[in-house]
């Protein structure tokens, strides 16, 4: 039997998935994504690390499983710039002029002459639906602060490839781009021309850029000297890369005959995509923006750091991960919590999101122990407000790490209702999405999608209109929490 390998390279883990002729996960291995911390340059990603990890995960899969494609997945907000004379076929070598820049790196914010510049610079939101973002998360203003503060070595740099694409040279020594992570927020793409922006000109950059090619389009196969490192085989077909949350809407748009419906992709972050929903509901200052799908058809977004928000109230509650199980026990004490309005008010993060600038709170008394009940609460409570802001029509489909959580996914089907929620078959929607697009007409595009049965909380609307509220009051009274944007 034939299969596919994805590379999943998440801000947090990294992962390995073959999948067979029926799109299903028959092998993974997962490890933790790290950061280097440089005192030459900057924190960076770990890029020989996960290169390492990747040569000798595959070596050990291409002895068990016949792997003939393989595509890449990756978070966004990320590039690397090649050095002109990079060769691939080196794998001692990174190819690269200057480090990975992490995106939560914010440090860099404070050169006051380059971001004064850079502002000057930066399209309009309505040209390219970026809105401004903390620390590294637009994309251009990454490269902007990289060409100023290390002039010598990025006038090295051949080329500029997304993330996914980087992997790609890697593995096939080809350099080539693609939509969905030049569209995320990157302050370098114009959706509506499906073009670079005026950035990329005004700073002379667009034959930084190469080629741009289609997430369903086949690059090339591995270069000998990786089939040597991997156990590749010579005739394995590797494909262009996608961005991961666009992964993740993928199959469902391809089976969704043209009616309006929303992806939520969680994990780390939380990404609400809405199909059908109109790029004029956009609001810049609540980091809602427009993402490109793998067609390059613009999706209206919007998102916050779920997974580490989530986190973060566990932690200052010191109540385990998984405390919010399925059972009546969690729900009683839910519903005492709802009654006495205790809350957690935004944020607990520094990576965006609709209210970026407050400083999480919360308000009440918690219990030692339990806080993943409210953790669970707010996420849910904040998903319906992007949910609402944005728009969204249709369906709604839970993919990711918030499967895991029935009461998330509960009290979300109940605050959206008559909406019908529906939860994916698993947790590998990004790995799924990915492995299609290298299957074009042959791939299955249905998906089991199972009925997301809603909590039956009293006082739950009651409760969310008084949160609303007192996050209103919270941005009002409250000075905001000192940030780099100049938005």
């Amino acid at each position: 039997m034939q299969y596919t390998l994805i590379f999943d390279i998440g801000k947090t883990h990294i992962k390995l998935s073959v999948l067979d002729v029926h799109l299903k996960s028959v092998a993974t291995r997962e490890a933790k994504n790290r950061v280097l911390m440089s005192s030459i340059y900057y924190p960076q990603a770990d890029v020989d690390y996960i290169w390492q990890w990747f040569s000798n995960n595959v070596r050990t899969l291409t002895e068990q499983f016949e792997i003939t494609r393989l595509n890449i997945t990756t978070h966004g907000a990320t590039a690397a710039c090649l050095r002109d004379d990079a060769d691939a076929s080196d794998l001692e070598s990174d190819g690269l002029a200057l480090p990975v820049l992490d995106y939560e790196y914010e440090d860099f914010r404070e050169c006051q002459d380059t971001a004064a510049h850079y502002a000057s610079v930066r399209p309009e939101f309505c040209e390219s639906y970026s809105p401004a973002l903390p620390a590294g998360l637009n994309l251009g203003r990454q490269l902007h602060w990289q060409s100023r503060q290390f002039p010598d070595a990025f006038s090295r740099v051949g080329a500029i490839v997304m993330y996914p694409q980087y992997w790609l040279w890697r593995l096939t020594g080809e350099r080539c781009n693609e939509v969905t992570s030049l569209g995320c927020h990157t302050d370098l793409w114009a959706p509506g021309q499906k073009d670079y922006s005026s950035l990329v000109d005004t700073l002379g950059w667009r034959a930084l850029f190469p080629t741009l090619v289609s997430a369903t389009q086949k690059i090339a196969s591995p270069l000998p000297e990786v089939c040597k490192a991997t156990g590749l085989a010579e005739n394995c077909a590797i494909y262009a890369g996608v961005h991961d949350s666009n992964a993740s809407y993928w199959r469902h748009r391809a089976t969704s005959d043209g009616r309006p419906f929303t992806v939520i992709s969680t994990g780390t972050w939380s990404i609400v995509m809405a199909n059908g929903a109109e790029l004029s509901s956009l609001q810049e200052s609540r980091d809602m923006l427009a993402n490109v799908d793998a067609a390059g058809d613009p999706i209206a977004c919007a998102r916050f750091m779920g997974g580490r928000e989530y986190e973060a109230l566990c932690s200052m509650t010191d109540s385990p991960l998984d405390q919010a199980a399925a059972g009546d026990e969690p729900l009683e004490q839910l519903q005492a919590y709802i009654h006495q309005q205790v809350m957690a008010l935004p944020t607990f993060s520094r990576g965006g999101g609709p209210f970026a600038d407050l400083q999480g709170t919360i308000r009440g008394e918690v219990i030692t122990g339990t806080g993943a009940l409210i953790a669970s609460l707010y996420c849910a409570l904040m998903l319906d407000f992007q949910l609402s802001a944005i728009g969204s029509r249709g369906h709604i489909i839970i993919e990711g790490a918030f499967l895991k959580n029935p009461i998330i996914c509960g009290l979300l089907a109940q605050l959206r209702a008559p909406q019908q929620i529906y939860l994916s078959e698993d947790d590998t929607g990004t790995v799924t999405g990915c492995a299609m697009l290298t299957l074009g007409s042959e791939a299955d595009a249905s998906s089991t999608l199972r009925t997301c049965t809603p909590t039956s909380l009293n006082g739950l609307f009651d409760y969310r209109d008084e949160w609303r509220l007192a996050i209103r009051e919270h941005e009002q009274a409250r000075p905001p929490v000192p940030t780099m944007s100049e938005a």
